[in-house]
């Protein structure tokens, strides 16, 4: 009889630990879209402020070239950084003011994904059976000063 008992334990475990995995993946492909998104929208700002403020247009292309990637975002956020900057003390144009707003909504989706991942991944028991696997564990992106 106690047989049963373990062989149902085991597999309520199994499931729990299967299905956990399952929504890892799910989290890290909604963390990577978001990445994807983040990147997107920060370089069609850094287009729009090369375009249409030329005394910035360093700093813009200098952000654009750095690519956004899981474990190296120190230095896009550095070059970001420097260009909202130099962005604060402008009158912003009404293009600008739209990509601006596009970056925040990736920026906020960004992160909130960041931190649903996280908080799965860092938990004791997904941590002791591994079941993040290989993949980094991703980092927030935080630019504002």
């Amino acid at each position: 009889m106690w047989w049963i008992l373990l062989a149902v334990a085991v597999t309520a475990v199994l499931l729990w630990a299967y299905f956990t995995a399952q929504r890892l993946n799910r989290l890290h492909i909604r963390t990577d879209a978001a990445l994807a998104s983040l990147q997107a929208a920060l370089d069609r700002r850094a287009a729009v402020v090369a375009a249409l403020l030329p005394e910035v247009r360093g700093l813009a292309t200098a952000a654009e070239e750095v690519p956004l990637v899981h474990g190296g975002v120190e230095k896009r956020i550095a070059r970001e950084r420097d260009l909202s900057q130099a962005l604060a003390p402008l009158d912003l144009p009404a293009q600008l003011i739209d990509a601006e707003v596009r970056v925040q909504l990736a920026h906020r989706f960004y992160n909130d994904a960041v931190a649903d991942t996280r908080a799965l991944r860092l938990r004791p028991l997904v941590r002791a059976f591994r079941l993040g696997g290989t993949a980094p564990l991703p980092e927030f992106f935080e630019y504002r000063v």
